[in-house]
């Protein structure tokens, strides 16, 4: 079955940075676009940024624009997100998702991890 795991979250300082990683399994990674989104508590689910198939397009939510680097490594069935200058208000579950389109909707990724907590403090 379809397995993405999420890792790289924790506690960190506002200013700081982490990257986090989603290792795929059980399907064709480079057939899938991928996408990270988050949730803080109380709030709905946020889109943060996408990633095509190739890794030729990328794009991001308005609030992570500037700070934040999606990447993926087909060869490895990884997608990254680099995460730099963070702020409390980025405290969240971050979650990785898996796509045969590319967009900003959570209706169009079929599969999803179990999400991994990022605190920022200030």
């Amino acid at each position: 079955q379809v397995q993405l795991v999420e890792s790289g979250g924790g506690l960190v300082q506002a200013g700081g940075s982490l990257r986090l990683s989603c290792a795929a399994s059980g399907l064709t990674f480079s057939d899938h676009a991928m996408g990270w989104f988050r949730q803080a508590p109380g709030k709905e689910r946020e889109f943060v940024a996408g990633i095509s198939r190739s890794g030729g397009t990328t794009f991001y939510g308005d609030s992570v624009k500037g700070r934040f680097t999606i990447s993926r490594d087909n060869a490895k069935n990884t997608v990254y997100l680099q995460m730099s200058s963070l702020r409390p208000e980025d405290t969240a579950v971050y979650y990785c998702a898996a796509a045969r389109g590319l967009g900003y909707s959570a209706t169009l990724y079929n599969y999803w991890g179990q999400g991994t907590q990022v605190t920022v403090s200030s």
